[in-house]
């Protein structure tokens, strides 16, 4: 798999921050494998600077090292530009490869979904890597990153800035104990456009919105752009990172279970 952080970059050169975007980068492209069974074996970086700041390099890269060290995945390097012209020399570009191995009978990718079936929902801990584009055309128009609002605990640019979550480990002790239908990494396109690749057709997606609190940094959005429910919902996690859509006799169980391991789960909808 192939990603990159997009323009949650532009929030990293204004908090002149660059050591947690590595982290994103990595745990975006781990989680986009490990949905469909796959074990992440290494990682590769692509980087291009408008000038190459060694220093700035080095706290990118150390990003890199400490989420393939936690997903247990080799950095093996990449390929590093210098495109003076094409970007700001204060700024700089970044994507990620990652490689994984799943047997082909093992491969999971939702085809035994069926009606009844239940969304289990875990939380993100903010927008991780999507949607920046409107976040700052919202926010950045009344605010400054170094800003604080009431409703968050630190300042927005360090609330757009919490590292993407990796869901791996979760995902492996899930899916070793118990039969999941599917898993959904919620990236571009919400809770239903990502959830919808792994259902078969036919089969609808229901979700009860009012099942998890929202975190206040959708809320700042929302309010602040006089945004539509349907529009966020389309753009943002709104709170929930990853889904796994399990048989309906099963949910109490894998919540009991998530709560051990310290996971918290929540039964966000179902399969109809």
């Amino acid at each position: 798999s192939v990603d990159g952080v997009g323009t949650k970059l532009k929030i990293a050169f204004a908090m002149d921050k660059h050591d947690t975007v590595g982290q994103d980068l990595v745990n975006h492209c781990v989680n986009d494998i490990a949905v469909c069974g796959a074990e992440p074996q290494y990682f590769m970086d692509y980087l291009a600077f408008g000038k190459l700041f060694p220093e700035k390099a080095e706290k990118i890269i150390k990003g890199f090292s400490i989420a393939c060290k936690e997903n247990g995945v080799a950095l093996i390097g990449g390929e590093t530009a210098e495109m003076p012209g094409l970007y700001d020399e204060n700024e700089y570009d970044m994507s990620g490869t990652i490689v994984g191995i799943v047997e082909r009978d093992k491969v999971i990718d939702g085809k035994n979904v069926q009606s009844g079936d239940i969304l289990i929902g875990f939380k993100s801990t903010g927008l991780h890597t999507n949607g920046y584009s409107l976040a700052r055309k919202v926010l950045l128009e009344k605010y400054s990153v170094h800003d604080k609002h009431e409703s968050l605990s630190g300042t927005i640019g360090d609330e757009l800035l919490k590292v993407h979550l990796s869901y791996l480990s979760l995902i492996k002790e899930l899916k070793e104990k118990f039969s999941i239908r599917a898993f959904s990494h919620i990236t571009g396109g919400g809770i239903i456009g990502n959830t919808k690749r792994v259902v078969p057709k036919g089969l609808k997606i229901k979700v009860d919105w009012s099942k998890w609190s929202v975190p206040a940094i959708f809320r700042l959005i929302q309010d602040t752009g006089n945004i539509a429910d349907e529009e966020m919902r389309e753009v943002f996690n709104m709170g929930i990172g990853l889904i796994a859509i399990v048989d309906k006799k099963d949910p109490d169980t894998i919540l009991n279970f998530c709560e051990t391991i310290g996971s918290e789960g929540i039964v966000i909808g179902e399969i109809s």
